[in-house]
């Protein structure tokens, strides 16, 4: 049973990245989990990823490029004002500019810094690194 099939896709990816894998098969796909992997793929932190679907559903592949020192989700999800992410920064990021968080606002979802231009608040789902 998943609990939390985000937090799932990411710890796997992040554990076939420590091991070197070149290419990581995860479980299931969702438009929030594309979302995500989308982010991370514009910040360069994995490769390309593509849809499939066999008989017992649809998967992901997502292509490795070991650029990935630490993601995860973010548990409870925190709402955040415009003007409050540096707080959730210094929480979950190593150094200032270094690494992305990923927030679901009411224009989709983007990262921190985006957010901040923006001048919108929203929800955190995620942080990488």
């Amino acid at each position: 049973m998943l609990n939390d099939p985000l937090s799932n896709v990411l710890s796997k990816i992040l554990s076939k990245n420590n091991a070197k894998n070149k290419e990581c098969v995860v479980k299931p796909s969702s438009k929030t989990i594309k979302e995500v992997l989308r982010i991370m793929k514009d910040h360069m932190y994995i490769g390309e990823f593509k849809e499939t679907e066999d008989n017992k559903g649809k998967m992901i592949s997502v292509e490795l490029i070991n650029n990935i020192n630490k993601c995860g989700v973010i548990k409870p999800r925190f709402s955040v004002k415009s003007d409050g992410y540096e707080k959730f920064e210094k929480r979950f990021l190593p150094a200032q500019g270094f690494g992305i968080l990923i927030v679901s606002t009411s224009k989709g979802m983007m990262t921190n810094e985006q957010a901040k231009k923006a001048g919108i608040g929203g929800r955190l789902i995620a942080y990488c690194y």
